[in-house]
């Protein structure tokens, strides 16, 4: 995200669509037509009972049930499609921090952004509780969290909600 060194971080502003991609932030329920191209996407899940969470080195902390919004990136083979394909399926190895709660959860759906970034998804949406600092961001140093607990109340950060 762009800095003014005299102000407040520069507002979030949506990548452009590329040809043949789905318009950046548009909100998807299955992996089927989203682009095999590198980017960022917000997925939310939902727990209907509590889930207890120990990252590595960490205490365990219990998230609430509740909706959440995990801010991830994709730029390996099949970009997001693929990503967002693993998100989806049941009954896979837990391998990433995400994967307790997709595990756990439900996932209605995921926005996507071709050539995104995750931070400045969760940039978007400061001010959004973070319940487990660490969380998906063990490799970033601007985000205290890529894990976002939605607000009772807030609408839908971007277009194509339910």
């Amino acid at each position: 995200m762009r800095r003014d060194r005299r102000g407040p971080p520069a507002p979030f502003v949506l990548p452009p669509a590329r040809a043949g991609a789905l318009d950046p932030g548009m909100f998807c329920t299955s992996a089927e037509g989203v682009p095999g191209v590198g980017g960022a996407y917000a997925l939310v899940v939902e727990l209907d009972a509590p889930l207890a969470v120990a990252l590595p080195g960490r205490a365990a902390v219990t998230l609430a049930a509740g909706r959440y919004v995990y801010c991830g990136s994709a730029r390996g083979p099949g970009g997001i499609r693929a990503r967002v394909g693993r998100h989806l399926k049941r009954g896979k190895t837990v391998r990433w921090h995400i994967d307790r709660l997709t595990e756990a959860g439900r996932v209605p759906g995921v926005w996507v952004f071709p050539g995104g970034n995750e931070c400045a998804l969760v940039a978007a949406l400061a001010g959004w509780p973070v319940p487990l600092p660490g969380f998906g961001s063990s490799d970033c140093a601007a985000c205290s969290s890529h894990l976002l607990g939605w607000p009772p109340g807030a609408e839908a950060p971007w277009g194509g909600w339910r």
